[in-house]
């Protein structure tokens, strides 16, 4: 672990040695083509150099990379490069017009704060990309053990192995009996684990141990804790959402009582609703002005491979149950299965430029107007035809807890690999947990790591889209 620590130490600061890099590369290639700093003197061209450094100093100082970090989003490298910059930018603005009060410094600071951005982008994304192939590759990997059995244990462990390029190796697992679902060995059970422990046995658990107990087990809790201390193995405790109802329940307070919630959502906060729509806004005017000019030619398109209506509309399923008519491109001939069947892979109502548009989702672009009218947002659960939400509705637990915010043109389920036809139950089943659980864990930043993922998915195909 500690090898672990000290690479992943290196990683950073080469990473923010780099930054510093970059900066200065930036304001060297402004010094050459803009007549602005031409005219300063050299004392002047050096004091802004080194404001600017000692500007991103203070910045890095709380908004370093996390690229090096194995459960970091794309998002969060996003929210820390906007910070970044914004505070590096006024930082310098503010220490420039107090030592030099009378240089204008405003555009130029503008100029290479946004080129600043753009590169860092760029290049943290780069780094990122090559951090997860060297851990996919099983270099700086992180071995972990897991101790108990709970569904909340389970969740862990498929997020640490859901994505390889983390680095995480699962040593093994202790519970009171073998899951059969389990890639990860069964080193024995919690009894047996801790009798060993009480024996001196010398009993390697990695660099993490990931906890999952009841609270009445309060005592081989503490123990696992005091022997991952003297083996320097980093501990973390799952706590039992709830125990004997089954629910996923969510603390709250009525002024000192605690009480518990089924569901508890970011969304629920009227600033974050007002966060939301305002994204919203703003993604679907930039979307419908940089597409319009697409838009002619797809309805040609459309009118000469298929007779019939450029558009589709259908009763869609949307926020607290209401009804309203989602709009698209038509993609398939007009048929009469439409309100009831879903697109399957070789499905012969669709003609070839259909076929395209639904593969490159362009056949969405016309639900950026259900956004502006509020129905919908860029980001949520996908809305189901009513024919489907009554028929789920019945075979699945909570789904319709999917509305109890808007539907959205693209989706936490569908970024992570779940769209297209759902043949089996258990698949749409997949599709609501991940649903839910995009509600309860909302952040901005969140809508726009899958706005990216979204848009990144037009390029690379991904087998399930039809």
């Amino acid at each position: 672990m500690r090898r672990n620590n000290q690479t992943n130490t290196l990683i950073m600061w080469l990473v923010v040695a780099g930054d510093f890099v970059l900066l200065n590369i930036i304001i060297y290639v402004y010094n050459l083509l803009s007549a602005s700093m031409a005219a300063w003197d050299v004392w002047q061209v050096n004091m802004f150099y080194f404001i600017s450094n000692v500007a991103l100093m203070v910045s890095e100082w709380r908004f370093h990379t996390t690229i090096h970090r194995r459960l970091v989003s794309a998002g969060d490298l996003l929210k820390s490069i906007v910070l970044l910059t914004t505070i590096q930018t006024v930082v310098a603005y503010i220490m420039m017009k107090y030592m030099m009060y009378w240089t204008p410094v405003g555009r130029i600071l503008l100029v290479v704060g946004i080129v600043f951005f753009v590169l860092l982008v760029i290049a943290w994304l780069s780094e990122r990309t090559i951090i997860k192939l060297l851990r996919q590759m099983g270099l700086n990997t992180r071995t972990v053990t897991l101790v108990g059995s709970g569904k909340e244990l389970w969740d862990v462990y498929e997020q640490l192995l859901e994505d390889p390029t983390t680095g995480y190796r699962i040593l093994g697992y202790y519970a009171d009996e073998e899951s059969p679902d389990s890639k990860a060995p069964w080193l024995g059970t919690i009894k047996g684990l801790m009798s060993d422990i009480s024996k001196g046995k010398n009993i390697i658990f990695g660099d993490e141990m990931y906890v999952c107990m009841s609270r009445r087990e309060g005592k081989y809790i503490k123990t696992l804790s005091e022997v991952c201390d003297s083996q320097v193995t980093k501990f973390y405790y799952i706590p039992v959402s709830v125990e004997y109802i089954g629910l996923n329940l969510k603390k709250e307070f009525i002024n000192d009582v605690e009480v518990y919630t089924t569901h508890e959502s970011p969304l629920q906060m009227p600033l974050n609703t007002m966060v939301k729509r305002v994204f919203d806004i703003i993604v679907s005017v930039v979307a419908l002005i940089l597409t319009g000019l697409i838009f002619p030619i797809i309805c040609l398109i459309i009118k000469k491979q298929s007779p019939g209506p450029i558009f589709f509309k259908q009763e869609r399923t949307g926020q607290n149950g209401k009804i309203f008519m989602c709009y698209k491109f038509r993609s398939m001939h007009v048929n009469n299965d439409a309100d009831k069947k879903q697109a399957t892979k070789n499905d012969p109502r669709k003609y070839p430029f259909g076929d395209f548009m639904r593969k490159t989702n362009i056949d969405e672009l016309p639900q950026f107007w259900n956004v502006l009218k509020g129905n919908m947002s860029v980001v949520g659960p996908r809305p189901h035809m009513v024919a489907h939400t009554d028929f789920y509705s019945q075979k699945i637990d909570r789904y319709m807890v999917r509305h109890f915010v808007k539907p959205g043109i693209t989706g936490w389920a569908q970024v992570t690999g779940f769209r297209g036809e759902t043949k089996e139950l258990w698949q749409m089943e997949v599709r609501i947990r991940r649903d839910i659980w995009y509600i309860e864990h909302w952040s901005i930043w969140l809508d726009i790591r899958i706005v990216w993922l979204t848009f990144k998915s037009m390029f690379i195909h991904d087998e399930n889209a039809y």
